[in-house]
């Protein structure tokens, strides 16, 4: 003979005759977090770096890797399994694009003249811009490729953005040649 549904919940209710309830919790739910302003990665004034990075070209959709004309492609398996370590990171949330190219390039700047030899740039997925895909996310690629001290990037690994952000690799011993850009590669 089979259980009926009310002889289960007797059941039930005979089991749990003993426990004591919880009190309820008096504790809020957090807030939503604030939007994060970008921290200044850089004391170096516009005038200082040559901003050559272009908007002209951008694709309608962001490319998820590149790698330099004349490199292995073993060079970009690397860079996704962290053969470099990050040794520096920029977080471009919150920019308008004039913002963010200038930081990107002061900061791509900054990091070569240091011998920094792996980044991670944090431009977001764009999941709240109008067409889904991030404005900052397909210009902040798109000036990488362009970039003369960029060898390659990637979207960085699930637990660090994903496809949010981009590991960059840089050329080492990067040298300005005294008016803020670099000599060719």
């Amino acid at each position: 003979m089979k259980d009926t549904p009310g002889q289960d919940a007797d059941l039930f209710r005979q089991l749990l005759d003993d426990v004591t309830p919880l009190k309820p919790n008096d504790r809020r739910p957090p807030s939503p977090p604030s939007p994060r302003k970008p921290r200044p990665q850089s004391r170096l004034t516009e005038t200082e770096v040559a901003d050559t990075l272009s908007d002209h070209g951008a694709d309608d959709i962001a490319p998820t890797e590149y790698l330099g004309n004349g490199l292995n492609r073993m060079t970009l398996r690397k860079l996704r399994h962290g053969e470099w370590p990050v040794q520096d990171e920029l977080d471009l949330h919150g920019l308008n694009s004039d913002e963010a190219r200038k930081l990107l390039t002061a900061f791509l700047y900054q990091a070569t003249r240091q011998g920094v030899r792996c980044v991670h740039v944090i431009h977001g997925k764009g999941w709240h811009s109008e067409h889904g895909e991030g404005l900052l996310k397909r210009l902040s690629r798109h000036w990488l490729a362009q970039h003369p001290q960029v060898l390659a990037f990637c979207d960085a690994p699930l637990n660090a953005g994903g496809s949010g952000a981009a590991r960059v690799l840089l050329k080492t011993g990067g040298r300005e040649n005294g008016n803020g850009s670099y000599p060719p590669a």
